[in-house]
């Protein structure tokens, strides 16, 4: 009887097929991975996080438990990870939210902070209250270990017992915080430059709707709108400023305000919003009486916000994407000094520049008067 011929192996057949990923009711964990290679949990662990140790298992055994992993799609807890380093990788922002608009101001330093914190490989979380009211007791809260450090922005707070163990950056304080570095933008220098340009082009009567009077940026653009007149040789109306929040809304019903209580009374010439949101507000105020923007009347803002760049409105430019990058850097590299117990040393106060946008909303003075009904 004739032999069978023998069946030859083709190398499709030689190689070992991998191993199909397992789905598990679970989030698979080390001791899973253990059990599907055969191996204890701590010879799971030593080959899964690289330890010293791990040089000891064989090649055979380290390629079962690498394949267990892949197969049981494990992925290292990120909790017992950042206990194990002492670090969470996640910095947080502390800011008040408006309920009824978005706050440009906020998104336009989260943007740099965002690109920053994702250069560093760090995640972000965002801690939102209703007022700095609630700062004193709730800032501390938030470092309670789920975040490495801490950028306050624009803070309101005027005593408060920050954490030690938590490394902090402020944008905008109100008040210097101790041993907390500061970023904030010259912003008297960028209120003066816009105003003397609204003088230069003629304007008389320029109403400024402010921020909030305790606000010492607001504090700081009245400051310069008083120079560019004091300069010009122009005394300002004495009711020609007001003050209330840097909201979208303030700056509609402000006007509105102030508009109905100076009826018979000339339209200002121009007016200087505290931020570009009460200069939309403004705008909004104005169409809807049918005066037309500049033409009529001219208004302008500060910050330079996304809203204010799609309206064309002539701004302020505060460089707030490059204050979140800075800030962000900052608390970096105060996280990285603790963590390997080296002495770092707070810059204080960093002041950016600030500068005119010309926009599309400010224009030459009218030579006729609007009489206000």
């Amino acid at each position: 009887m004739a032999d069978k011929p023998k069946k030859t192996a083709t190398p499709d057949a030689a190689a070992p097929k991998p191993a199909r990923a397992r789905r598990t009711p679970h989030a698979a964990t080390l001791a899973d991975v253990g059990r599907e290679a055969g191996v204890s949990v701590m010879a799971a662990s030593a080959v899964i996080n690289g330890s010293k140790t791990s040089s000891r298992i064989s090649a055979e055994t380290r390629v079962r438990i690498v394949e267990a992993a892949r197969k049981l799609n494990y992925r290292p807890n990120a909790a017992a990870r950042a206990l194990a380093d002492r670090r969470m990788n996640t910095i947080g922002v502390v800011t008040t939210l408006a309920r009824n608009e978005l706050n440009q101001y906020f998104l336009e330093v989260f943007n740099g902070v965002m690109e920053s914190a994702a250069e560093a490989g760090q995640n972000t979380t965002v801690f939102a209250l209703g007022d700095w009211a609630e700062g004193a007791t709730r800032v501390p809260q938030f470092c309670d270990g789920r975040i490495d450090g801490l950028i306050l922005l624009a803070p309101l707070l005027e005593s408060v017992q920050l954490p030690e163990h938590t490394p902090f950056v402020s944008v905008h304080a109100n008040n210097q915080l101790p041993g907390v570095p500061n970023l904030e933008s010259d912003e008297e220098t960028g209120a003066h430059a816009l105003v003397a340009q609204m003088l230069a082009l003629g304007h008389r009567r320029i109403l400024h709707l402010a921020g909030p009077a305790d606000s010492i940026g607001a504090q700081r653009r009245v400051a310069g709108w008083r120079r560019a007149h004091r300069e010009a040789g122009v005394e300002p109306p004495k009711d020609y400023l007001a003050h209330g929040n840097y909201t979208f809304d303030w700056g509609r019903s402000g006007l509105e305000a102030w508009l109905a209580a100076h009826a018979g009374k000339p339209l200002p010439d121009a007016i200087f919003g505290g931020s570009d949101a009460i200069a939309l507000g403004c705008m909004d105020t104005l169409l809807a009486r049918g005066l037309r923007v500049p033409a009529d009347i001219s208004v302008a803002g500060f910050d330079d916000t996304a809203i204010a760049r799609s309206a064309h409105l002539s701004t302020v430019r505060q460089p707030l994407r490059e204050m979140g990058h800075r800030a962000v850097q900052l608390l970096v590299g105060q996280i990285e000094a603790k963590l390997k117990g080296t002495a770092w040393r707070a810059p204080g106060n960093t002041v950016f520049p600030t500068e005119v946008v010309s926009g599309q909303t400010l224009a030459e003075a009218r030579t006729t008067q609007i009489v206000l009904p």
